[in-house]
């Protein structure tokens, strides 16, 4: 049994008014964010019970001091084994394409959150902004993989391509079905999770059991004499998916931090693989969808028959191209034609990030055009903290900083080992052509040519 806590009604106006204050444009913003089921969020903003732990996390989130939010009146216990209440609303029986190939915002949010208001370029592009673009037909062909049973999607791009608002609108939809959502993000998982599989396996199953408001029934399920994947298979399959009632979509980031470690990598990716073909005859399995995201090839060998990469769908996000940012520009008030752009292309190409920081000072008329190209390589530059954080990860890796200067250097196309290649391009840093890189951008050569000589 655990103690839970509800939002005492004079205040419940004032949660409503701190999710904008804190720019969440709806609770299905917030619950993306904290990886929570929309009814669990729905129920803390009506006034209604949630657990203990739910009730503090969300006042933190919302920046409110939960002692001050909680109602003083109400005191209960809860089963720790309780299953979250669905959230009554009118949802669609069956996903309508028409809904999301052009747009999915307008659709997921009941509040009107498109502005002609400048974004400050950071993170996720919010559900809600006018200026997420979309790279036909990645979207559409995500929007329906996830739908359908024992899907598998993998995302893979390098850091700051978009892969994380891509996922955002792929779980916004999922929620919109009445699925329910997990998101791990390996990036938060401590560094001794990653040296032992029973560990890592058990942190996984208890980190779902959370996010899915269950409690943590590892102890019960786990036999030593099985050993940690039939165990952990077994926690799936008998607990977590049988004490839901909704398909599951279990979005992993950060994937490719499990490529170093191999005996880890070598067991989990195996298990994945196998969720996913059990799902063709099992109607258990059928209720989980994967999302694996990652920033680089996979630069471990792997067998063929063993791999998650090999099946489901394939997405590489490209970069934009000059009609999109064309498109991107006029959405923050710049009337520009395909001459302007080019330049911009010439020292960006088409890397999401960058533009979107470039258009943004553009369009706040921080610089003009020629004064952005003439500081963009310098300390003053628009992008300096971009590349400083750059050039600070190179740094703590020689070897890499090496290869990157000769990389630089040299006016052709150079050939790297196939790891250092990869991690190159899991930075962002090079456009991988066969066997050989060439630097991402010019902004990268002329900004590394100087701090590196």
């Amino acid at each position: 049994m655990s103690r839970s806590l509800k939002v005492s009604s004079e205040h419940l106006e004032k949660v409503k008014f701190s999710l904008l204050d804190n720019s969440f444009p709806s609770q299905r913003a917030l619950a993306l964010h904290l990886g929570l089921a929309l009814s669990t969020v729905s129920r803390f903003c009506t006034g209604k019970p949630v657990d203990y732990g739910t009730f503090v996390d969300i006042c933190e989130t919302l920046h409110l001091k939960w002692q001050d939010f909680a109602d003083p009146n109400h005191s209960s216990q809860v089963s720790a084994k309780a299953k979250p209440m669905v959230l009554e609303e009118s949802l669609p029986s069956s996903f309508n394409e028409t809904i999301f190939t052009s747009s999915i915002t307008e659709e997921l949010d009941t509040i009107e959150t498109a502005t002609t208001q400048l974004e400050l370029p950071e993170g996720q592009v919010r559900l809600g902004s006018r200026l997420y673009v979309e790279r036909p037909p990645i979207e559409s062909l995500c929007y329906k993989t996830v739908l359908k049973a024992g899907s598998l999607i993998r995302i893979k791009a390098p850091r700051q391509m978009g892969k994380s608002s891509l996922m955002l609108r792929i779980l916004a939809l999922a929620l919109r079905q009445n699925y329910r959502i997990v998101t791990i993000d390996f990036q938060l998982a401590d560094s001794k999770i990653f040296q032992d599989l029973d560990l890592f396996l058990k942190w996984l199953c208890v980190t779902v059991s959370k996010r899915l408001d269950l409690s943590n029934e590892v102890d019960k399920y786990w036999d030593d004499i099985f050993g940690s994947k039939m165990s952990c298979n077994d926690y799936f399959e008998n607990y977590l998916l049988a004490n839901i009632d909704q398909p599951l979509v279990l979005a992993l980031e950060s994937v490719d931090l499990i490529f170093p470690h191999i005996d880890i990598a070598d067991d989990f990716f195996a298990l994945l693989r196998s969720w996913h073909e059990e799902a063709k005859w099992n109607s258990i399995w059928q209720q989980l969808r994967l999302i694996l995201v990652h920033s680089t090839e996979v630069y471990i060998p792997l067998s063929i028959n063993r791999s998650p990469f090999n099946v489901g769908l394939p997405i590489e996000l490209p970069e934009f191209d000059l009609l999109q940012i064309i498109d991107l520009a006029q959405r923050q008030g710049l009337d520009w034609n395909s001459e302007q752009v080019k330049q911009i292309m010439d020292l960006l190409g088409g890397h999401p990030f960058l533009i979107r920081i470039a258009l943004y000072h553009l369009a706040n008329q921080d610089f003009s055009l020629s004064q952005l190209l003439s500081v963009a390589a310098t300390e003053t530059s628009p992008f300096n903290n971009h590349l400083r954080r750059l050039l600070w990860n190179l740094q703590q890796q020689s070897n890499l900083l090496v290869s990157w200067q000769i990389v630089i250097e040299s006016n052709a196309s150079v050939y790297l080992d196939s790891i250092k290649m990869f991690k190159l391009h899991s930075m962002g840093l090079v456009h991988i052509q066969g066997n050989e890189v060439i630097p991402r951008c010019e902004l990268y050569r002329q900004y590394f040519r100087n701090r590196l000589n």
